[in-house]
């Protein structure tokens, strides 16, 4: 049987503690989302789509936010029923169209950034810079460090 190291321990103990803060962060995304009808999922999505700044494929966006394609499909057709997003050809892809904000969409989005910088600005009231710099490093490390083992 392998037994953890001193340094695997540590690792676990982080990762727990990411799923929690997942799940934490998913219920605030819910509160923050629910008053414009959505979802954290569909908030992720619509997300993706608005930080890129361009129409995305399923895929890519799956990419990008660490997502099942599936899912995303599922939710790209639940957010083209509500007109929030549109879809346009790629020319580059006939059978991958491209997604992006609709002018809802975009009205949407801009109300829920708003939502979200209240709340993330009195969340982070009593971190400082500095130390929320060096765990976003240390985070982005370990997915390299995921990324690169598969």
């Amino acid at each position: 049987m392998t037994i953890r190291t001193l340094n695997g321990e540590a690792l676990t103990q982080l990762v727990l503690e990411v799923f929690r803060l997942n799940g934490e962060l998913l219920g605030a995304g819910n509160r923050i989302t629910g008053p414009f009808g959505l979802t954290s999922a569909r908030w992720q999505v619509l997300g993706a789509i608005d930080e890129e700044g361009q129409p995305l494929t399923v895929s890519q966006i799956a990419r990008r936010m660490g997502l099942a394609r599936q899912g995303v499909q599922r939710i790209i057709n639940d957010l083209l029923e509500r007109d929030l997003v549109s879809s346009f050809p790629n020319i580059d892809h006939k059978r991958a169209p491209l997604f992006d904000l609709s002018k809802e969409g975009e009205k949407v989005m801009a109300k829920i950034n708003a939502a979200q910088a209240a709340w993330v600005n009195n969340l982070s009231e009593a971190l400082s810079a500095k130390e929320v710099s060096r765990a976003l490093k240390l985070l982005r490390t370990i997915s390299e460090r995921l990324e690169n083992s598969n």
